[in-house]
């Protein structure tokens, strides 16, 4: 069973990290399955991007910090409190003989954080607690702190002090890697649903059938997952594509855009979208036809305001914001 992403420090992470410069900036410019940018914020780039040149660099701080070698525990880490942090610094205290992360990846994080300047841990994500933190692969801080580790690595990085948050260290193991596609078992498929049809890297394919299009919501599991259930208000990461009933046509991808899984919370998209997410487990492929009143319906300048849409929806990975 694929574990529940825990929503400890993501964001501490984010801003933490953002200082190298290397936050994601590219937008969505097409329709997504939100009023405002449901999975509209990863920007389109080659999967197979080699992440090795992005990796920060050792220094005289994270150099002065030791890290236990023993990956089955969470880490123990000696450093001299206040411990003087200037940059961003990395090193690999452990090289894992695993596969090697790449560009688009859901990567499996544990992760413990330590105030630098008094030597306290603040954080920590995937030991006391059970879920682990899992995050795309991506032109961030992130990336480039995990960037080109093996699974089975564990990696110490620092971070400078700013005018809201003391400087930082952070020890990063590297536990596994998550499917960028739904891997669940293959359900029959239902009398009078869009037909669906995958390529080899997973990318769908989906044909409209003959007829009207159903003015209720309809839902089919194409793949059924063996993961945790998606609550009410859950952040989910996922790849999405979506269709007009009316012409078959694309106005929506993940897939369109390098591949790259994207999260959001259930709350933040059109209920019929919402309703492909919640109660669904992961692993899960959903397949969903949304009619007007469960779309855009509502908002009469929409482009798609009176269009029946249909979604494919791979779930990945879910989030508990209570977890925070």
């Amino acid at each position: 069973m694929r574990a529940r992403l825990s929503l400890i420090a993501p964001t501490l992470l984010i801003s933490a990290l953002a200082l190298a410069g290397c936050s994601s900036s590219g937008g969505n410019p097409t329709p997504t399955p939100t009023e405002t940018s449901a999975g509209g914020e990863s920007t389109a780039v080659d999967p197979a991007t080699d992440l090795c040149g992005a990796a920060y660099e050792s220094g005289p701080a994270i150099e002065a910090v030791t890290v236990d070698t023993d990956i089955s525990k969470e880490p123990t880490v000696t450093f001299t409190a206040p411990l003087e942090v200037a940059d961003i610094e990395r090193v690999v205290t452990v090289e894992g003989d695993g596969e090697q992360i790449k560009y688009g990846q859901l990567v499996d994080v544990a992760q413990t954080i330590f105030d630098a300047s008094t030597g306290e841990k603040i954080a920590e994500a995937g030991w006391t607690s059970d879920p682990i933190l899992q995050s795309i692969v991506a032109e961030t801080g992130m990336a480039q702190a995990i960037s080109c580790a093996t699974v089975g690595s564990r990696i110490a990085v620092t971070t400078p002090a700013s005018t809201d948050r003391p400087a930082y260290i952070w020890i990063f193991d590297i536990q596994g890697i998550t499917p960028t596609t739904a891997w669940g078992e293959a359900q029959p498929a239902v009398e009078g649903m869009p037909i669906v049809t995958l390529a080899e890297d997973g990318t769908p394919t989906v044909t409209v059938p003959e007829g009207d299009a159903p003015t209720e919501v309809k839902l089919a599991t194409l793949k059924e997952g063996d993961g945790d259930v998606v609550a009410p208000g859950d952040t989910v990461t996922v790849q999405y594509m979506g269709v007009k009933w009316s012409d078959g046509t694309e106005f929506d991808s993940s897939w369109s855009r390098g591949a790259v899984p994207t999260s959001f919370p259930t709350t933040g998209v059109v209920e019929g979208f919402k309703q492909a997410l919640e109660g669904y487990k992961v692993g899960s492929q959903v397949l969903v036809v949304v009619p007007p009143a469960a779309g855009y319906g509502a908002n009469p300048d929409h482009e798609l305001a009176k269009e029946t849409l249909i979604f494919v929806v791979d779930i990945l990975a879910t989030a508990t914001p209570s977890a925070q």
